[in-house]
């Protein structure tokens, strides 16, 4: 990206897309967002941050293997989870509880399950625009 201005602009806007990002996954199951939407937001971020960050930079912050290592770790704790949810309700085995109706703790399994999803679709994102933009990761 050549123009200084709108550089400078996206260093300053990128960390609150960010935090707006965390945000929407995090109260996901209180308000319309959720794990899908909140890593579509983080995948954008990302993506801003590759256009205007020096390329040396963006490997190695944004590297293929630490993203594939965040997604693996993400899909397996996923998966787990799902699965003890699923084996755990037949055999009445412990769960997170239902915490108090409006608070971030209240929807039992969801809040981590957004984070995991949330992690994965930010990967995704930028994976899918890094094969596009220049053909490789």
């Amino acid at each position: 990206m050549n123009s200084v201005i709108l550089r400078e602009i996206l260093r300053f806007l990128i960390p609150l897309i960010q935090v707006f990002g965390i945000y929407v996954i995090l109260f996901g199951h209180l308000s319309p967002g959720g794990g899908f939407s909140g890593g579509t937001i983080m995948g954008v971020s990302f993506i801003l941050y590759r256009l205007v960050s020096d390329k040396r930079e963006v490997r190695y912050k944004l590297s293929y293997e630490k993203l594939m290592k965040f997604m693996c770790l993400s899909l397996v704790f996923y998966g787990l989870l799902k699965g003890y949810y699923f084996i755990g309700d037949s055999f009445h085995l412990p769960v997170i509880p239902l915490g108090k109706v409006g608070h971030i703790l209240s929807g039992g399994a969801i809040l981590p399950l957004n984070m995991a999803v949330g992690i994965i679709v930010a990967i995704t994102v930028y994976f899918l625009f890094s094969l596009f933009y220049e053909g490789e990761i």
